[in-house]
């Protein structure tokens, strides 16, 4: 913890000044600027475009979640290396939310679940109807004729 401790040499009743983020998002967002060169023009673009959340916010609880396969961490440390998680070292530090993020990740979960069970019997319904639909033979040479049979 020796960055909360940092004080300035000039006068050191002035430490308000330094502001270490506490959030993981924060720190991850700290991390990656150190990484890229955003005092030029391409690296502020890139950190624009970069957003770092704790959880899932609403907007992306909805979208597909993808794994990338070669940054998980059974395939990257060797079994016996040690390693912390964001949120763990950022509840020690300071961060007071980590209970709150875990409450609304639980409700997001019991959404997403109900969704993705509408969403599935919605398909199910859907390819039940297609396969009890009975076309004549003139539209099925139209489908045919657009591509669609």
């Amino acid at each position: 913890a020796a960055f909360k401790t940092k004080t300035m040499n000039t006068n050191p009743r002035h430490t308000g000044a330094i502001k270490h983020p506490r959030s993981p998002a924060k720190i991850l967002w700290r991390t990656v600027r150190g990484m890229v060169p955003h005092k030029t023009p391409r690296g502020g673009a890139a950190m624009d475009r970069l957003k770092s959340f704790e959880g899932i916010p609403h907007p992306y609880d909805r979208k597909k979640r993808m794994v990338i396969p070669s940054c998980l961490k059974v395939l990257r440390l060797r079994p016996e290396r040690r390693f912390c998680r964001l949120g763990d070292l950022s509840s020690e530090y300071g961060w007071k939310h980590g209970s709150l993020i875990e409450r609304l990740e639980k409700q997001r979960k019991v959404k997403s679940e109900v969704f993705y069970k509408k969403k599935v019997a919605a398909k199910r319904a859907k390819s039940d109807a297609l396969k009890a639909v009975k076309l004549s033979g003139d539209d099925q040479a139209i489908l045919a004729k657009a591509g669609y049979a």
